[in-house]
């Protein structure tokens, strides 16, 4: 690897973890970023979901003026978005790698619609809420369906994960009584827990040799982007919140778009 191959892989995961921490779609830099430079498909994905891992520790951490009095509802969440996160990684490992190849454009293609469509997803919570406060109705602490959506989320997490956390956004945001930014600190440590627990499937799996996968994870990448993402985590949760929406996405679909078409030429 060269040191413009390293220091685009750094670079890649900086926008990763701001991204991640303030809007959830960090994967749709990064992956494409190792789709360019050669990587083998599964490998990216393996080796970006554990190097994305430390920079949404530290966006939990910038989060943790959000995160107070919420320590039960993150527990309860957790057992689903753990279990999701584990079914999907398995899901990885255990489907031929030629079915991730193939299904990867419309994985990244949902995440670039859901990027877009974001901004109106959080306007249609925000009036119902108010709406709903507005007629004296007094919220359930979530809905019913919410704990089997996490588990769901987490699955594709586990499984690819670009803009899981506009997934998570969207069920958290219409489904548990919270402000959005307090829910957001909720959904930057699910997010978290569902990479770290699909990265450590892969490496015990790649340690083990078990289900017969020729994929491995290349620590050299997932340093590059851990270390890209640390810095982008507290970035994100600094100042991340002061920067244009509509350049992230910008940046998030371009990327994305260009992702896909390297893909389908190849």
């Amino acid at each position: 690897m060269s040191p413009l191959e390293a220091a685009a892989i750094l670079t890649a995961g900086v926008g990763a973890g701001t991204i991640n921490t303030v809007v959830g779609s960090g994967t749709l830099i990064t992956f494409p970023t190792l789709l360019a430079l050669g990587v083998p498909p599964v490998t990216a994905n393996m080796s970006n979901s554990l190097g994305l891992v430390p920079g949404g520790v530290a966006g939990a951490i910038g989060y943790r003026r959000e995160l107070t009095g919420q320590r039960s509802r993150v527990l309860r969440l957790l057992v689903f978005s753990t279990a999701g996160g584990a079914l999907g990684a398995i899901l990885l490992l255990v489907l031929p790698p030629g079915a991730f190849e193939t299904i990867v454009p419309v994985l990244i293609l949902l995440g670039i619609v859901l990027v877009i469509v974001q901004p109106r997803l959080s306007r249609l919570v925000a009036e119902r809420a108010e709406r709903r406060a507005a007629a004296g109705v007094v919220p359930v602490e979530r809905a019913w369906w919410v704990p089997p959506a996490v588990f769901a989320t987490g699955l594709y997490g586990g499984y690819f994960g670009a803009a899981q956390g506009v997934l998570l956004m969207g069920v958290l945001g219409i489904g548990v009584a919270e402000t959005l930014q307090r829910l957001n600190g909720v959904k930057n440590v699910l997010v978290a827990v569902v990479n770290g627990v699909a990265g450590l499937i892969f490496v015990v799996v790649a340690q083990l040799g078990l289900f017969g996968t020729e994929a491995e994870v290349d620590w050299l990448l997932v340093l590059l982007i851990g270390t890209g993402a640390i810095a982008g985590g507290f970035l994100g949760a600094a100042v991340g919140r002061r920067l244009p929406p509509i350049v992230l996405r910008t940046v998030i679909v371009v990327v994305g778009l260009v992702a896909v078409a390297v893909l389908f030429v190849s």
